[in-house]
């Protein structure tokens, strides 16, 4: 039987990563990605954190008032390095740039999920924080995968369960957070969710 069998929501997002996670763990869902411009939110105001959780809140909020009556799930992940944010490349050398930077070091992957249905304003908003260990790239393993275009879309310029042992030593916190959704809190978030009941159109 379902997690959420009495539940089912709208999940804000394009991410194949997400609607995977989610269908492996038996939710039931409907995919209405988001038509948020994230360029139009500075990154530089506020902590890599705090830019996580106001794109994940915009991003189901565009749909949330679309569909009243329906819990609506947006997500965003962002690396900090350093403190400093660091979002998807633009280009391959973006992507070159970025993946010199966070396989030099440790980094973060923090991701901010927002729960919301607008008829009745409820709201969950949590975030889930990963500390990834990278391995030192050779420069021929840069270019390869600068190459490849694997870079493309993702936060930070990888995709974990693409590239996870040649590039990453380990991880301290949520794998499903490195691949774009913590599994255990949207699990918890669901589940408060649910208390609250469906309402009827």
């Amino acid at each position: 039987m379902s997690k959420s069998q009495h539940l089912s929501f709208i999940l804000a997002s394009a991410s194949p990563r997400r609607k995977k996670l989610l269908k492996k763990a038996g939710y039931r869902f409907k995919v209405v990605p988001s038509s948020v411009d994230e360029s139009m939110f500075d990154a530089e105001e506020v902590s890599p954190l705090e830019h996580s959780i106001r794109l994940a809140v915009a991003k189901a909020l565009d749909i949330a008032i679309k569909n009243p009556e329906k819990f609506v799930m947006g997500a965003d992940t962002v690396v900090d390095i350093d403190g400093k944010y660091i979002g998807k490349a633009e280009d391959s050398q973006e992507a070159e740039w970025i993946t010199r930077l966070l396989f030099s070091r440790p980094h973060k992957v923090i991701t901010a999920v927002a729960l919301i249905r607008a008829e009745d304003k409820a709201e969950f908003i949590e975030t889930d924080t990963t500390v990834v260990y990278p391995k030192i790239l050779t420069d021929e393993q840069i270019a390869k995968h600068i190459k490849s275009g694997k870079w493309r879309g993702k936060a930070g310029a990888y995709a974990i369960q693409e590239c996870g042992d040649e590039f990453v030593a380990k991880i301290d916190g949520s794998l499903t957070n490195v691949m774009g959704l913590p599994m255990e809190i949207v699990e918890k978030m669901l589940k408060e969710a649910e208390k609250k009941g469906d309402i009827k159109p």
